[in-house]
């Protein structure tokens, strides 16, 4: 279990390429890109069709789950319940130092890189009354709210940052209490948990394809210090003691 995973049921990390562009919809290079990756992680061995969507995706037997997506402007990848942040990323940063090349990307293509942490919270409790409770309780929001007569019902706190002065590099705190988490951890069942995402974007375009991993690395830095210093003890911890009691 990796250093975030202790705080929540299931935690995973997520990675999207979006483009401004289509892919090829040719086969041979989606299966070229596919046959590198399942040699880099032979336990992504499994091709499913969707769609609008193919994936490569680990055996759904176990608690560790990985896939990789290409749809249409996107090439995705997820790590869910990775033993560390670390092992996770490793999938994240091979896709963008060999994908471009198997499927003819330009430095121009790229819209925006986006890293994602997820905590999936499960209780069987209702999950807007949890979130009210444990985020607005005490707010000015939460006069809104007659308890007396009325009833939480979508409840999804969402903040936007920009976190450099040009305002290409953006971070986003959600909390999710509807099926929209499934996206996210396509493992989630119809009993969703309440998930919590941290998400890092960098806007592009980039002046070269080579810039991805660095870009890669700074998203990672950035998603780690937000997690640790504000994700975990302003969203998740509070959710988790709202539960508790």
């Amino acid at each position: 279990m990796s250093e975030f995973g202790a705080w929540c049921s299931d935690f995973y990390v997520n990675q999207r390429l979006s483009l401004k562009m289509d892919l090829p919809d040719r086969r041979e290079p989606v299966l070229e890109l596919f046959d590198r990756v399942r040699r880099e992680c032979p336990r992504l061995s499994r091709m499913r069709r969707f769609e609008g969507e193919v994936a490569l995706e680990s055996a759904d037997d176990a608690r560790e789950f990985m896939w990789v997506s290409l749809r249409r402007t996107s090439l995705r990848s997820g790590h869910v319940n990775p033993s560390s942040t670390a092992d996770a990323y490793q999938l994240h940063r091979m896709l963008l130092e060999t994908a471009p090349w198997y499927l003819s990307m330009s430095p121009l293509d790229i819209d925006h890189v986006e890293l994602v942490f997820g905590f999936d919270i499960e209780t069987d409790a209702n999950r807007d009354e949890i979130v009210f409770g444990a985020l607005m309780g005490e707010s000015p929001l939460a006069s809104l709210v007659d308890p007396s007569h009325d009833r939480p019902m979508d409840i999804q706190p969402c903040v936007g940052l920009a976190l450099n002065a040009a305002g290409d590099l953006q971070a986003f705190f959600e909390v999710k209490t509807r099926p929209q988490s499934i996206e996210a951890n396509p493992r989630a069942s119809g009993a969703e948990p309440i998930s919590v995402f941290c998400t890092v974007r960098k806007a592009g375009p980039l002046k070269a394809l080579e810039e991805l991993p660095v870009v890669f690395a700074t998203l990672c830095g950035h998603a780690e210090r937000l997690c640790e210093q504000r994700v975990i003890p302003h969203l998740v911890m509070p959710i988790r003691q709202a539960i508790s009691m």
